[in-house]
């Protein structure tokens, strides 16, 4: 299968930050080299990227690859972002005025974790795609439905997006204990390889934790320990629950897409002819 036919499109949804490189575990120089990386290192950490600026970008991308004849190859992990550009974005109602600003002063005052509990009783499924973590999701989720009384899966139903006929969905995936450990020893190769720098690094330029792009997974937790917080241990327990966690609603997502041909890591070689006999259609 030769890399010359492809062009890469992250739907990764921290990758997009600059500076966020280790703790977002974006692809190598050397790797953006060898093949051209779209929509990583996007915007700068205090950007409020949202999932419509993914796919007005990822559009552009996706134009400027048709134009040089290859064909864009979508990576990545966030799966609000990719099924939002293939099945279309829909039409949310205005939200209330004032709902904002009280949800802001409920998450201050409840924290996320509440807030969490109640996008869950309103709509488990769009709850099911975001991370525990993620404030600005997890309040739009809440001020979709306070606003319109319909929960917000229920206006991503109806939309209409970029995906073809021929569109070739792949997944990887790995057996539950050898995931966990996968996870483990890639938290640990992280912190080796100066995750803890990074963040203080982008403190130091004045990005301060309460932003999104911070408070992602490993961010949000590195940072609390910088604010003492939680201990160093607790940081690093932390953040490989939050990934185990995180790994597991990727799936519940993923798996609802029927045409997804999942495939493990060593089964290169079977993923690979079935990627060639696609090309040869």
């Amino acid at each position: 299968m030769a890399l010359d036919y492809f062009q890469i499109i992250s739907f990764d949804s921290v990758q997009v930050y600059k500076y966020l490189d280790i703790g977002s575990g974006k692809p190598t120089v050397q790797e953006r080299q060898e093949i051209k990386h779209f929509l990583i290192d996007e915007v700068e950490p205090d950007y409020n990227f949202t999932v419509g600026d993914f796919c007005k970008r990822a559009l552009k991308a996706q134009e400027e690859i048709f134009s040089r004849k290859k064909i864009p190859f979508f990576v990545g992990g966030t799966g609000l972002y990719i099924d939002s550009f293939l099945q279309g974005l829909s039409e949310i109602p205005p939200i209330r005025e004032g709902l904002r600003e009280e949800l802001k002063k409920e998450l201050d005052e409840k924290g996320v974790e509440a807030l969490y509990q109640d996008l869950i009783k309103v709509d488990i499924n769009f709850a099911v795609r975001v991370e525990s973590t993620d404030r600005q999701r997890i309040t739009r989720g809440l001020e979709v439905f306070r606003s319109s009384g319909k929960p917000l899966s229920y206006f991503l139903g109806k939309r209409q997006g970029h995906e073809s006929k021929d569109t070739l969905y792949l997944g990887l995936y790995e057996e539950r204990d050898i995931l966990r450990e996968m996870i483990d020893k890639r938290v640990d190769f992280m912190i080796k390889a100066g995750f803890l720098e990074e963040v203080r690094s982008l403190r130091s330029k004045g990005y301060h934790s309460k932003l999104k792009s911070l408070q992602s997974i490993g961010y949000a937790d590195i940072n609390n320990f910088l604010d003492n917080k939680i201990s160093w241990a607790e940081a690093i327990e932390k953040i490989k629950t939050e990934t185990k966690r995180y790994a597991k609603r990727q799936m519940t997502w993923f798996k609802r897409n029927k045409k997804i041909n999942w495939f493990r890591p060593k089964e290169i070689y079977q993923l690979k002819n079935l990627v060639t006999k696609w090309l040869e259609v």
